[in-house]
């Protein structure tokens, strides 16, 4: 069994603090959740949102709540248990699955900004090169990527050996983590082969989104006033790409030694909890179409409610 390294005190202060944690976590579920199949919804159902940009966002958003769902479910569970444990086929296969929608996000957002980027400097030819079959490949290849990736890395992480110390001081099963347990002599050599596949999917996926987007920004500079409407429609695939990517190189990228334990628990939080929460919130809050839609659905409950009330009323 592989779990947390905690301490358990039998004190109010203690029992107070789990309390709240797990309210905070239930909270950040929650709005995951709701949210991202907010989002879903809307785009299966609206017919003004029925354009590659949202049809990416819809399955940007389901990634968000498969993604939060591997981790936060099982913090949820430990929170009210006194023996944080989980088996190791169990940590293997979280770590897995993580990976896999990590890595299915990150070639998902630059899919997006590739649709960004033919919708502003190329807009006559746009309805061709990103047809419906387009989608459905560049959503395919996201899938295929960060499955075949992370079922790479699962495989590797899985064949060391953990002869030591089965204590992981982490909030869910991490593969950073999970091999600082292992006693194999090559473990630096597997540590170095996953970091390159994840690095590949990771830095190939951001490198891509910024060829495209500093294209986008070259064509409206060149264009003028009239490209500054269409990059707006920009701003909000910016701002999530700002934080997934911001927050995974943070966490992944500064020496683990270097910051306290509690420290990387917050960086975990952020890109595995909190920005899959932020995403729906983003598009929501920064997409008029998107809000346009979210009141044509209220004012429909409405009515229909409004047209239940006076036909129980007439009756």
């Amino acid at each position: 069994m592989i779990g947390e390294s905690t301490h358990h005190p039998s004190t109010c202060p203690y029992l107070l603090a789990q309390v709240t944690l797990c309210l905070f976590f239930s909270l950040i579920y929650l709005v995951t959740v709701l949210g991202n199949l907010l989002i879903v919804t809307l785009v299966w159902l609206d017919a003004h949102l029925q354009s590659p940009m949202y049809f990416f966002l819809g399955h940007l958003s389901f990634l968000d709540i498969c993604y939060s769902s591997v981790t936060l479910p099982k913090i949820l569970g430990d929170s009210f248990s006194p023996q944080k444990t989980i088996s190791f086929v169990g940590c293997i296969t979280q770590i897995y699955f993580f990976l896999c929608f990590g890595g299915s996000e990150c070639v998902l957002l630059a899919a997006m900004a590739y649709d960004r980027y033919l919708s502003i400097c190329h807009p006559l030819r746009y309805p061709v090169l990103m047809s419906r079959r387009m989608c459905h490949c560049l959503v395919a290849i996201s899938w295929m990527s960060g499955s075949l990736s992370s079922l790479i890395q699962a495989f590797l992480t899985a064949r060391l050996p953990f002869c030591s110390s089965n204590i992981i001081d982490h909030l869910f099963c991490e593969m950073p983590f999970l091999l600082q347990a292992s006693c194999s002599p090559n473990a630096p050599l597997n540590k170095a082969a996953l970091y390159a596949l994840a690095g590949t999917i990771a830095m190939g996926s951001f490198l891509l989104t910024l060829v495209s987007y500093v294209h986008i920004i070259g064509a409206v500079l060149q264009k003028g006033v009239g490209m500054q409407k269409a990059f707006a429609t920009c701003t909000s695939h910016l701002t999530v790409v700002s934080l997934f990517f911001g927050a995974g190189a943070v966490a992944y990228l500064v020496p683990h030694s270097s910051g306290s334990k509690e420290m990387d628990k917050v960086l975990a939080l952020l890109y595995a909890a909190v920005t899959p929460m932020l995403n729906p919130i983003i598009y929501s809050l920064r997409n008029s179409e998107v809000k346009g839609a979210i009141r044509k659905a209220l004012c429909r409950g409405r009515l229909q409610m409004s047209t239940e009330g006076s036909g129980i009323a007439t009756e």
